[in-house]
């Protein structure tokens, strides 16, 4: 089958930006899973080892299966059996995020800003997958894209921070608490506005790979 390229702009994008999260995940993955010595910077992901190895491996399902459903004729069968698989893979990676910030002690790196987007965002990551799940069991089509759409940029956020964080930290070099979590929050707040561009943007300029 021939590839659309304009059509897999939007999945490819994805897909590179969902890279940074989840290759950045796995060195801290491949240190806790050695028995590693303890140590200020990696006491808090050893509380509860699985947690974390929950929160990257769900993670990053959601965003690599999540991010080829936008691909053009990405439909039928095998787009019902992959979004379940993104559905079920994003609530375990947004509620071990929520209980790691619940029962993990601080990271030295955040503050009570960030520790409060996190309680916000787990959640609603968690409940825009749970109603673009229910919508697509009612058959209702346009509502399951746009919670999809929404869920696929919470759960982009780490990607798009870095892209925020890493330029800060090159040009200023330091790397602040407050810096940290504005970058976070602009990160969610940056996705989400893309999401409801596409969501509320009129059909004939919607590609047919935005929709999830």
């Amino acid at each position: 089958m021939r590839m659309n390229t304009p059509g897999w702009l939007i999945p490819a994008g994805l897909i590179a930006l969902s890279l940074v999260p989840v290759l950045s995940a796995g060195p801290r993955l491949i240190e806790v899973a050695g028995d590693p010595v303890v140590t200020p910077d990696n006491a808090r992901y050893l509380v509860w080892p699985p947690a974390i190895f929950l929160h990257a491996i769900g993670g990053a399902l959601f965003l690599i299966l999540g991010a080829l459903q936008f691909a053009p004729g990405r439909r039928g069968r095998w787009h019902r059996v992959a979004g379940r698989i993104v559905v079920a893979a994003g609530l375990v990676a947004a509620l071990s995020g929520i209980w790691m910030t619940l029962t993990f002690p601080a990271e030295p790196a955040n503050g009570p800003l960030i520790y409060a987007a996190r309680l916000l965002t787990g959640p609603a990551w968690a409940l825009c997958l749970i109603l673009g799940l229910r919508a697509a069991m009612g058959r209702r089509i346009t509502a399951h894209h746009i919670w999809m759409r929404r869920a696929m940029a919470l759960g982009l956020g780490g990607g798009t921070t870095v892209l925020i964080l890493g330029p800060w930290v090159l040009a200023t070099g330091s790397f602040t608490p407050t810096a940290s979590a504005l970058a976070q929050i602009a990160a969610w707040a940056i996705n989400l506005t893309v999401a409801e561009y596409f969501n509320h943007a009129p059909r004939r300029h919607v590609q047919k790979g935005a929709a999830a």
